[in-house]
Protein backbone atom coordinates (compact mmCIF):
# COMPACT_ATOMS: atom_id res chain seq x y z
CA UNK A 1 0.00 0.00 0.00
CA UNK A 2 1.16 3.68 -0.48
CA UNK A 3 0.04 6.72 1.29
CA UNK A 4 -0.96 9.48 -0.98
CA UNK A 5 -1.91 13.33 0.61
CA UNK A 6 -5.22 13.91 -0.08
CA UNK A 7 -7.76 16.81 1.30
CA UNK A 8 -10.25 19.18 0.08
CA UNK A 9 -7.76 21.47 -1.82
CA UNK A 10 -7.72 18.26 -4.43
CA UNK A 11 -11.38 19.24 -5.43
CA UNK A 12 -10.52 21.74 -8.25
CA UNK A 13 -14.29 23.03 -8.59
CA UNK A 14 -18.25 21.60 -10.10
CA UNK A 15 -21.09 22.23 -12.21
CA UNK A 16 -24.05 21.45 -12.41
CA UNK A 17 -25.23 18.90 -14.47
CA UNK A 18 -29.66 20.20 -14.63
CA UNK A 19 -31.22 19.73 -11.40
CA UNK A 20 -30.37 16.21 -10.41
CA UNK A 21 -26.65 15.72 -11.32
CA UNK A 22 -23.29 17.61 -10.12
CA UNK A 23 -19.70 16.63 -11.85
CA UNK A 24 -16.75 17.33 -9.24
CA UNK A 25 -13.55 18.23 -11.07
CA UNK A 26 -10.19 16.85 -9.96
CA UNK A 27 -8.27 18.47 -12.73
CA UNK A 28 -8.08 20.19 -15.71
CA UNK A 29 -5.56 17.73 -17.29
CA UNK A 30 -5.06 14.06 -17.61
CA UNK A 31 -3.11 12.95 -14.78
CA UNK A 32 -1.89 9.40 -13.52
CA UNK A 33 -2.61 10.98 -9.54
CA UNK A 34 -6.29 11.65 -10.01
CA UNK A 35 -8.11 8.43 -10.77
CA UNK A 36 -7.19 7.09 -7.25
CA UNK A 37 -8.30 10.42 -5.60
CA UNK A 38 -11.39 10.14 -7.60
CA UNK A 39 -11.86 6.32 -6.34
CA UNK A 40 -11.36 7.91 -2.92
CA UNK A 41 -14.03 10.29 -3.15
CA UNK A 42 -16.39 7.52 -4.59
CA UNK A 43 -15.63 5.48 -1.48
CA UNK A 44 -16.92 8.37 0.67
CA UNK A 45 -20.15 8.38 -0.51
CA UNK A 46 -19.85 4.98 -0.73
CA UNK A 47 -19.64 4.66 2.88
CA UNK A 48 -21.08 7.87 4.20
CA UNK A 49 -24.17 8.03 1.69
CA UNK A 50 -26.38 11.40 1.81
CA UNK A 51 -30.05 11.25 1.55
CA UNK A 52 -30.95 11.12 -2.12
CA UNK A 53 -27.51 9.74 -3.48
CA UNK A 54 -27.88 7.53 -6.60
CA UNK A 55 -24.77 6.82 -8.35
CA UNK A 56 -21.51 8.13 -8.88
CA UNK A 57 -19.70 7.84 -12.75
CA UNK A 58 -16.13 8.06 -12.88
CA UNK A 59 -13.87 9.62 -15.60
CA UNK A 60 -10.58 10.82 -16.49
CA UNK A 61 -10.64 13.63 -14.47
CA UNK A 62 -14.06 14.13 -12.89
CA UNK A 63 -16.90 12.34 -10.64
CA UNK A 64 -20.04 12.85 -12.03
CA UNK A 65 -22.74 12.38 -8.48
CA UNK A 66 -26.32 11.49 -9.84
CA UNK A 67 -28.97 12.93 -7.24
CA UNK A 68 -32.92 13.01 -6.26
CA UNK A 69 -32.88 16.49 -5.11
CA UNK A 70 -36.29 16.48 -3.81
CA UNK A 71 -35.17 13.70 -1.06
CA UNK A 72 -32.10 15.86 -0.40
CA UNK A 73 -33.83 18.66 0.27
CA UNK A 74 -36.43 16.74 2.52
CA UNK A 75 -33.33 15.59 4.18
CA UNK A 76 -31.32 19.24 4.83
CA UNK A 77 -32.07 22.77 5.40
CA UNK A 78 -29.49 23.57 2.61
CA UNK A 79 -31.00 27.65 2.44
CA UNK A 80 -29.79 29.52 -0.17
CA UNK A 81 -27.36 26.63 -1.69
CA UNK A 82 -27.90 25.58 -4.63
CA UNK A 83 -27.79 21.40 -4.51
CA UNK A 84 -25.17 21.04 -6.42
CA UNK A 85 -22.60 24.08 -4.19
CA UNK A 86 -24.53 21.77 -1.12
CA UNK A 87 -23.15 18.47 -2.41
CA UNK A 88 -19.57 19.91 -3.36
CA UNK A 89 -19.39 21.07 -0.03
CA UNK A 90 -20.36 18.16 2.07
CA UNK A 91 -17.48 16.11 0.13
CA UNK A 92 -15.43 18.93 1.25
CA UNK A 93 -16.62 18.33 4.36
CA UNK A 94 -15.94 14.54 4.24
CA UNK A 95 -12.58 14.63 2.88
CA UNK A 96 -11.19 17.15 6.14
CA UNK A 97 -12.81 14.26 8.31
CA UNK A 98 -10.26 11.54 7.16
CA UNK A 99 -6.63 11.43 7.80
CA UNK A 100 -4.48 13.41 5.51
CA UNK A 101 -2.74 10.57 4.62
CA UNK A 102 -4.86 7.75 3.26
CA UNK A 103 -4.04 4.72 1.70
CA UNK A 104 -4.61 3.11 -1.59
CA UNK A 105 -4.53 -0.58 -2.59
CA UNK A 106 -1.94 -0.66 -5.38
CA UNK A 107 -2.10 -4.35 -5.81
CA UNK A 108 -1.51 -4.87 -9.66
CA UNK A 109 -4.14 -7.04 -11.31
CA UNK A 110 -2.62 -9.90 -14.02
CA UNK A 111 -4.88 -10.48 -16.91
CA UNK A 112 -3.75 -13.23 -19.17
CA UNK A 113 -4.15 -12.71 -22.84
CA UNK A 114 -3.57 -15.30 -25.83
CA UNK A 115 -1.75 -12.70 -28.80
CA UNK A 116 -2.14 -12.85 -32.31
CA UNK A 117 -3.82 -15.70 -34.37
CA UNK A 118 -7.21 -16.48 -34.07
CA UNK A 119 -7.49 -14.28 -30.73
CA UNK A 120 -5.42 -11.59 -32.51
CA UNK A 121 -6.65 -11.40 -35.95
CA UNK A 122 -4.98 -7.85 -36.27
CA UNK A 123 -1.59 -8.31 -34.52
CA UNK A 124 0.37 -8.57 -37.91
CA UNK A 125 -1.24 -5.23 -39.19
CA UNK A 126 -0.18 -3.63 -35.89
CA UNK A 127 3.23 -5.11 -37.00
CA UNK A 128 3.28 -4.09 -40.83
CA UNK A 129 2.11 -0.37 -39.15
CA UNK A 130 5.02 -0.07 -36.55
CA UNK A 131 7.48 -1.55 -37.93
CA UNK A 132 7.69 -4.35 -35.52
CA UNK A 133 7.88 -7.58 -35.49
CA UNK A 134 4.82 -9.22 -33.93
CA UNK A 135 6.85 -11.21 -30.82
CA UNK A 136 8.24 -7.55 -29.86
CA UNK A 137 4.65 -5.63 -29.69
CA UNK A 138 3.60 -8.32 -27.77
CA UNK A 139 6.93 -7.64 -25.44
CA UNK A 140 6.29 -4.30 -25.13
CA UNK A 141 2.40 -4.53 -25.07
CA UNK A 142 3.13 -6.86 -21.76
CA UNK A 143 5.77 -5.44 -20.14
CA UNK A 144 3.92 -1.68 -19.27
CA UNK A 145 1.80 -1.45 -16.00
CA UNK A 146 -1.38 0.25 -17.09
CA UNK A 147 -3.79 2.85 -15.21
CA UNK A 148 -7.42 2.75 -15.80
CA UNK A 149 -8.47 6.23 -16.25
CA UNK A 150 -12.44 5.21 -16.36
CA UNK A 151 -14.57 2.69 -17.45
CA UNK A 152 -17.16 3.05 -20.63
CA UNK A 153 -18.74 2.85 -23.42
CA UNK A 154 -19.42 -0.91 -22.39
CA UNK A 155 -19.98 -2.39 -19.20
CA UNK A 156 -16.70 -3.07 -17.90
CA UNK A 157 -15.03 -1.67 -20.32
CA UNK A 158 -11.35 -0.15 -19.30
CA UNK A 159 -10.03 2.68 -20.72
CA UNK A 160 -6.18 2.25 -20.35
CA UNK A 161 -3.36 4.60 -19.63
CA UNK A 162 0.57 3.50 -20.30
CA UNK A 163 0.32 2.36 -24.07
CA UNK A 164 4.05 2.67 -25.30
CA UNK A 165 4.13 4.84 -28.00
CA UNK A 166 5.62 2.84 -30.30
CA UNK A 167 2.43 0.45 -30.44
CA UNK A 168 -0.04 3.14 -31.85
CA UNK A 169 -2.10 2.02 -34.46
CA UNK A 170 -4.92 4.06 -36.01
CA UNK A 171 -8.18 2.04 -35.48
CA UNK A 172 -10.13 0.55 -38.35
CA UNK A 173 -11.52 2.52 -41.39
CA UNK A 174 -14.33 -0.27 -41.29
CA UNK A 175 -15.71 -1.19 -37.66
CA UNK A 176 -15.84 -5.34 -36.95
CA UNK A 177 -19.37 -5.95 -36.68
CA UNK A 178 -18.63 -8.68 -33.91
CA UNK A 179 -15.83 -8.64 -31.85
CA UNK A 180 -15.56 -11.30 -29.24
CA UNK A 181 -16.08 -10.75 -25.15
CA UNK A 182 -12.44 -10.20 -24.04
CA UNK A 183 -10.68 -9.05 -27.06
CA UNK A 184 -7.83 -6.66 -26.54
CA UNK A 185 -7.15 -3.88 -28.67
CA UNK A 186 -5.41 -0.96 -29.94
CA UNK A 187 -6.96 2.53 -31.41
CA UNK A 188 -4.69 5.22 -31.06
CA UNK A 189 -2.83 5.54 -28.40
CA UNK A 190 -4.93 3.81 -26.32
CA UNK A 191 -5.55 -0.14 -25.39
CA UNK A 192 -8.38 -1.41 -23.65
CA UNK A 193 -10.41 -4.65 -23.60
CA UNK A 194 -13.84 -5.86 -25.00
CA UNK A 195 -15.87 -7.31 -22.09
CA UNK A 196 -18.70 -8.29 -24.35
CA UNK A 197 -18.87 -8.81 -28.01
CA UNK A 198 -20.05 -6.10 -29.10
CA UNK A 199 -19.07 -3.82 -32.75
CA UNK A 200 -15.88 -1.69 -32.97
CA UNK A 201 -13.30 -0.59 -34.44
CA UNK A 202 -10.17 -1.57 -32.56
CA UNK A 203 -7.32 -3.27 -33.94
CA UNK A 204 -7.44 -6.44 -31.92
CA UNK A 205 -4.17 -8.18 -31.13
CA UNK A 206 -5.53 -10.79 -28.22
CA UNK A 207 -7.95 -11.94 -26.22
CA UNK A 208 -8.61 -12.99 -22.63
CA UNK A 209 -10.30 -15.62 -21.01
CA UNK A 210 -10.73 -13.79 -17.86
CA UNK A 211 -14.62 -12.08 -17.52
CA UNK A 212 -14.61 -8.72 -17.34
CA UNK A 213 -18.66 -8.68 -17.17
CA UNK A 214 -20.88 -11.42 -15.29
CA UNK A 215 -23.79 -10.08 -14.95
CA UNK A 216 -24.76 -13.13 -12.88
CA UNK A 217 -22.07 -12.29 -10.21
CA UNK A 218 -22.61 -10.18 -7.06
CA UNK A 219 -20.52 -7.88 -8.32
CA UNK A 220 -20.42 -8.11 -12.26
CA UNK A 221 -17.57 -5.92 -13.19
CA UNK A 222 -13.96 -6.89 -12.59
CA UNK A 223 -12.37 -4.20 -12.93
CA UNK A 224 -12.66 -0.74 -11.47
CA UNK A 225 -10.92 3.16 -12.16
CA UNK A 226 -7.91 4.11 -10.33
CA UNK A 227 -7.11 0.41 -10.88
CA UNK A 228 -3.70 -0.53 -12.14
CA UNK A 229 -3.06 -4.00 -14.66
CA UNK A 230 -0.45 -5.57 -16.29
CA UNK A 231 -1.30 -7.97 -19.69
CA UNK A 232 0.21 -11.58 -19.05
CA UNK A 233 1.12 -13.83 -22.74
CA UNK A 234 -0.46 -17.31 -22.46
CA UNK A 235 -0.24 -19.78 -24.54
CA UNK A 236 -3.14 -20.60 -27.05
CA UNK A 237 -3.57 -24.32 -26.01
CA UNK A 238 -4.38 -22.73 -22.24
CA UNK A 239 -7.59 -20.39 -23.08
CA UNK A 240 -9.97 -23.08 -23.09
CA UNK A 241 -9.59 -24.75 -19.60
CA UNK A 242 -8.20 -20.88 -17.87
CA UNK A 243 -11.96 -19.68 -18.93
CA UNK A 244 -13.83 -22.96 -18.26
CA UNK A 245 -12.35 -22.56 -14.88
CA UNK A 246 -13.90 -18.91 -15.22
CA UNK A 247 -17.03 -19.69 -16.41
CA UNK A 248 -17.99 -23.31 -14.83
CA UNK A 249 -20.21 -25.23 -16.96
CA UNK A 250 -21.94 -22.18 -17.65
CA UNK A 251 -19.83 -22.05 -21.21
CA UNK A 252 -20.41 -23.96 -24.11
Amino acid sequence: MDALPLNANDLFGYYALGEKAVTIVFGDRIDPAIPPKIRFVENLLKHAPFPGLLTTVAAYTTLCIQYDPFVLKSAYDIGAQSTAEWIFDHISILMQQQPSQTEFMTDVLSIPVCYGGEYGPDLEHVAAHTGLSASEIIKRHTSTTYLIYMMGFLPGFPYLGGLDPSLATPRKTTPQQKVPAGSVGIAGAQTGIYPLESPGGWQLIGRTPLPLFDPEQASPILLRSGQEIRFEAMDHSHFDAYRQDCYGNKTS
